[in-house]
C-alpha cells in the first residue's frame, strides 16, 4: 500500500468531518441571518417598550439585521414571557423582561406556564428605574406624612400598570409598612392610570419614573418620594421613602434581556457585547438618564446572579407582607 492509498480515507474523513462541523460554527458565525424579534410582553408605551425599542434600533444597526419590537401584552406579563420561554433556542426570539415578569410573578401567580429561572438565559440587565409616589391636583398632600393622614381619613386609591408589576408591589410594601389602606386599581399598561391620577378619578400612583416625569415637570402631577435608596438626579429635592420616615423601604423595577433556554453561547455572548456597547454610548447613556433609567450593562453571568437574588428577594417580601392578587 502507497502513501496516497494511506491518506485517501484521512483525507475523506477530514472533509466529512468539516462537513458536519462547519455549518454548525458558521450558524453562529452569521448571527443574526434574519430579522430578530424583541417581545415586550407590555403594551406600547410602557417603560419596558421604551427601553426594547431604544435597545431594538442600535442592536440592528449594530448586527445589520433588523430587531422588530412586538408587544404581547395580557396576564401581567406572563403571555408575552410564556411566549419567550417557549421559542425556539435560536436566538431570534428575545425578551425585554422586568422585574415583574422575571422575579416578582413567580411568587404572586400560581400555574405560570414558564419557570422565570429555568425557561430564560439573561443577557444583560439594560435599566434600572426608580418608582415615585404622585398625587394629582385634587390631593393636597404635598410631603407623604401628610398623604399617610389624608389617607387615614378617606378612602384613597393608588393605579398601577397591572398586578404583580413593580407599581402594585410599591404600594402594596407602602401599605404593608404604614400600615395605610389603600385601595388598588390595575390597569393594562399604557398612560391610562397617569392620566386617571392627573384627573382626579385615582388619587395616587408608584409610577415609573419615565412615566410621569413629563407630568411632575409640568406641575399636573407632585412627587412625594422616590422608593429607591437614593435620590433621583432628576427630582433631587424629592426625598426617598426612607428619608420620608418609611423606614425599610428600597424598590427599583429593572429591566434586562432575556433568549429562551438553551440558545448557544456564542450567540448570547454576541447579544451581550453589543447590548452592553450600546449602553456605554454616550448619548445612549444621556438618553436613558435624562429619562429617569439608569443605564447597567453587565454580563449575562452578572445578570444572572442578580436576577436570583432578586427573585428570592422578592419572594420574602411578599411571604412576609402577605401581599395577595385581588
Amino acid at each position: 500500500m502507497n502513501v496516497q492509498q494511506i491518506l485517501k480515507p484521512l483525507m475523506l474523513a477530514a472533509v466529512a468531518f468539516c462537513a458536519v462541523a462547519g455549518p454548525a460554527h458558521g450558524q453562529s458565525a452569521a448571527y443574526p441571518s434574519k430579522p430578530v424579534n424583541v417581545i415586550v410582553p407590555f403594551g406600547a408605551g410602557s417603560v419596558t417598550d421604551l427601553l426594547a425599542r431604544i435597545m431594538a434600533q442600535r442592536l440592528g444597526t449594530a448586527m445589520g439585521q433588523s430587531f422588530v419590537v412586538d408587544n404581547k401584552a395580557g396576564a401581567d406579563g406572563n403571555i408575552g414571557a410564556a411566549y419567550v420561554a417557549a421559542a425556539a433556542p435560536d436566538g431570534y426570539t428575545l425578551l425585554m423582561g422586568a422585574a415583574s415578569t422575571n422575579a416578582i410573578n413567580p411568587s404572586l401567580h400560581k400555574n405560570l406556564k414558564f419557570n422565570a429561572l429555568r425557561d430564560f438565559t439573561p443577557i444583560t440587565n439594560v435599566a434600572g428605574v426608580p418608582n415615585v409616589l404622585v398625587v394629582g391636583p385634587q390631593v393636597p398632600a404635598r410631603t407623604v406624612k401628610e398623604f399617610i393622614q389624608l389617607a387615614g381619613k378617606d378612602k384613597y386609591s393608588y393605579a398601577s400598570s397591572g398586578a404583580g408589576g413593580s407599581m402594585h408591589l410599591s404600594g402594596e410594601l407602602f401599605k404593608a409598612l404604614t400600615g395605610t389602606d389603600l385601595l388598588h386599581i390595575p390597569y393594562k399598561g399604557g398612560s391610562a392610570p397617569v392620566m386617571d391620577v392627573m384627573g382626579g378619578r385615582v388619587n395616587a400612583m408608584f409610577c415609573n419614573l419615565p412615566l410621569c416625569l413629563p407630568h411632575i415637570r409640568s406641575g399636573k402631577l407632585t412627587a412625594l418620594a422616590v422608593t429607591s435608596s437614593k435620590r433621583s438626579p432628576l427630582l433631587p429635592e424629592v426625598p426617598t421613602m426612607a428619608q420620608a420616615g418609611v423606614t425599610g423601604y428600597d424598590v427599583v423595577g429593572w429591566f434586562g434581556l432575556f433568549a429562551p433556554a438553551g440558545v448557544p453561547k456564542p450567540i448570547i455572548d454576541r447579544l451581550n457585547l453589543e447590548a452592553v456597547r450600546i449602553l456605554k454610548d454616550p448619548q445612549v447613556r444621556e438618553l436613558l438618564l435624562a429619562q429617569g433609567a439608569e443605564p447597567v450593562g453587565d454580563s449575562p453571568e452578572e445578570f444572572a446572579v442578580f436576577v436570583k437574588k432578586e427573585h428570592d428577594r422578592w419572594a420574602n417580601i411578599i411571604r412576609d407582607s402577605r401581599i395577595t392578587l385581588e
